[in-house]
Formats: structure tokens, C-alpha cells, sequence
């Protein structure tokens, strides 16, 4: 246990508390797919949401027509008050379309369209539904700094199951990059990157003005691209980060259309936007063997932690994992962001209709 602070401000998990937080004023973002349907982990979830009772739920669903029926049935029967927002219908895909808005689908592109209908609740906590870790703590650690002058929350927790690390991703692509760009410039957007304990972490929090501002990637980028839009609308001084305790949710391949290595395109690409946006261009010529060099001596210390503790590690499949990511790291390429909700050529209204017509129109 320690209680060292960061650049942002750094709340810690001394005994599992639960502090007084607004639930009751906070709309709560949790984005599904089918496959979440009936599990035993959002079940859970949604059951421990009962007891923190928010003001609502906003659940953004990717699933089929044949698929989508059963799941907003099953949401229905949970103590909340849950709006489903099927996001895969065709009046809600025209509305998109004749916007300009139409274009690659992901959990971002769904976040994003719920971050709309949620805003109007004063405040917006986003976490995902696959955590069998997930506790009733959660949401109002999450909230609690937003009554206490913060506009910008994000968790962070250890990835630690069966004696062994997990947060690949995390760990073995995001702080290395992330380190070896910040030995190349001073950039306090670096400095702010590395703040966040774990940086790829799905739950947020933020004020409604806050999360209308941001422009949200539409894939795996989300993350990373929420810190970007974060550090430009409130900076060091209205973010925080809070203490989630351990955290187990499912784990994927590393390579596959799902897997880490899909998942590093979008995450790579999304954190080298917003370093150009706010620091020097980067060395793209030299960055990725500087980075392998940086992930190389990372991965000593990963093992030599994971000895400490009696844990399983083998650096050899570490490294060369970090020789896969090291194919990501490239220009970022096509800025395919969705616009902040403030500049939208749609409404968070007519989503919410062309959402609700196209449920019913499958009823």
C-alpha cells in the first residue's frame, strides 16, 4: 500500500471505502455486445448497480436484429431505470448516414452516440460490462471527485489473476510508447499520459459539459483518445484518478480480427494523434526500435516483480509481443474521430428516437 501522488490527483483505496458521491444525479454508460447477454459478469454488474441506484443507466447495445429483442427483454428486468440504445438499426444508421457520421463501427462509435443521451443527467460514469471484479464501489469512486472541484475521473486498478500480470496491452505497448516519446520532448501532454496509473482502464467519469467536449474515437482508440480531449478541456488541475482495487475481466488473443494486435493499431494510432495535436510531430523514422529498446528493459522489470511475488512470467513471449506492437507504431494516419456532442449535426433527441423506432420496429 502506498499513497504517492502523481501529476494528476491521485485518490487511493486505503480501506474499501465507499465515499458519498452523486449517483443519484449521474447518468451510467455501460456498452454491451450480444455476447454480454445473460453473463454471468453482467449480470453481475447490472445486479450491483441496483444497489448503487443511479439516476439512470444508458446502455448502448451492439447486437443483430434476431439477437437484440431477447437482450433489451433481459434489461428490462433489472431494478433500474435502463434505456437501451440499440445501436444497430437502420433508422439510427440513415440518421448517421445523411450526417456524414456514418462510417467504421466499434465500442467507440457506440460509447459515443450514449455519452449524448447521458449528458443530460449532470453527471456521466463509464464502465464496462464484463468485469466479474465489479463492486458496488465503483461508481461513486468514480464520481466522488466531480463534487469536489474535478471535471475528469478515470480508475485504475491492478490486473493481477492466477499469480499472473495481465494488462498486456497497458503494460507492454502504451507506457513504453509513451515513455520513449516523453524522453523525446517535454510536452506536458506526455506528462499527463503517464500520470494515469492505467491509462487503457474503460471506466471514466466526467461532468456533462466535460463530456460533451469530447471527440471520441470510434474503436479501441476510446481510451486513449478520452485522455487526449481530457487534458485539452480540463489540464493537471481538474483530472483525477481513483483507486479500483483489483480488476478481472475477460482476456484476449494477441492476434485475431478481436485481439491485442488489432487493438494496438487503434490504440497506437489514437495516442500519436494526440501527441501531434499538442507536442512536436515524432521521430517516426526511429520511434519504433526506441521503442522496443524502451519495452525491452520494462520487461526485466516485469519479471523480476513477478518473481517477487512467486508469480509466472515468461519474458521471451513478452518480447516478442512487443515485437508485434512495434508494427503499430507508424503516423497515425486518417482522423475518423466522432465530433464533440457541442459541434454534432445531430441531436442526442433524434438518436434516441431513431434508437427507440428501430426497437420497437423489432418487437
Amino acid at each position: 500500500m502506498e499513497y504517492v501522488q502523481e501529476r494528476v490527483t491521485t485518490l487511493h483505496d486505503f480501506g474499501n471505502s465507499t465515499p458519498s458521491a452523486p449517483a443519484d444525479r449521474a447518468a451510467i454508460v455501460v456498452p454491451m455486445t450480444e455476447r454480454e447477454h445473460g453473463s454471468l459478469a453482467a449480470e453481475q454488474v447490472l445486479t450491483t448497480l441496483e444497489s448503487v441506484a443511479p439516476d439512470r443507466v444508458v446502455v448502448p447495445l451492439r447486437a443483430d436484429a434476431t439477437a437484440a429483442p431477447a437482450v433489451i427483454d433481459w434489461l428490462d428486468g433489472f431494478a433500474l431505470d435502463i434505456e437501451p440504445l440499440w445501436c444497430d438499426g437502420p433508422r439510427l444508421a440513415e440518421l448517421l448516414a445523411d450526417a456524414g457520421l456514418d462510417g467504421q463501427r466499434g465500442k467507440g462509435r457506440d460509447v459515443w452516440l450514449a455519452l449524448g443521451v447521458a449528458a443530460e443527467s449532470p453527471y456521466v460514469a463509464v464502465h464496462d460490462a464484463d468485469a466479474t471484479s465489479y463492486s458496488a464501489t465503483h461508481v461513486p469512486r468514480l464520481l466522488f471527485p466531480l463534487e469536489h472541484g474535478y471535471s475528469f475521473t478515470k480508475g485504475y486498478y491492478a490486473r493481477v489473476e492466477n499469480d499472473q500480470l495481465y494488462g498486456r496491452l497497458f503494460r507492454l505497448l502504451y507506457r513504453p510508447l509513451v515513455r520513449t516519446l516523453a524522453a523525446e520532448t517535454e510536452a506536458d501532454v506526455l506528462a499527463y499520459l503517464e500520470a494515469f496509473r492505467y491509462a487503457l482502464a474503460g471506466e471514466f467519469a466526467a461532468t456533462s459539459e466535460t463530456v460533451r467536449s469530447l471527440r471520441v474515437q470510434r474503436g479501441w482508440g476510446l481510451e486513449v483518445g478520452t485522455l487526449g480531449d481530457a487534458y485539452a478541456a480540463t489540464g493537471f488541475d481538474g483530472s483525477a484518478q481513483v483507486d479500483l482495487g483489483r480488476h478481472e475481466h475477460d482476456h484476449r488473443a494477441v492476434s485475431g480480427p478481436a485481439g491485442l494486435t488489432t487493438m494496438a493499431d487503434q490504440v497506437t494510432a489514437a495516442l500519436l494523434r494526440v501527441v501531434e495535436q499538442h507536442a512536436p510531430t515524432p521521430d517516426y523514422e526511429t520511434l519504433p526500435d526506441r521503442y522496443e529498446e524502451t519495452a525491452g528493459r520494462l520487461t526485466r522489470a516485469y519479471a523480476t516483480d513477478a518473481a517477487f511475488n512467486g508469480f509466472s512470467y515468461d519474458r521471451s513471449d513478452e518480447r516478442r509481443q512487443v515485437g508485434q506492437y512495434a508494427d503499430s507504431v507508424r503516423p497515425p494516419g486518417e482522423d475518423t474521430r466522432l465530433p464533440a456532442w457541442t459541434e454534432a449535426p445531430i441531436t442526442p433527441d433524434e438518436v434516441r428516437t431513431a434508437a427507440r423506432r428501430d426497437a420497437e420496429a423489432l418487437r
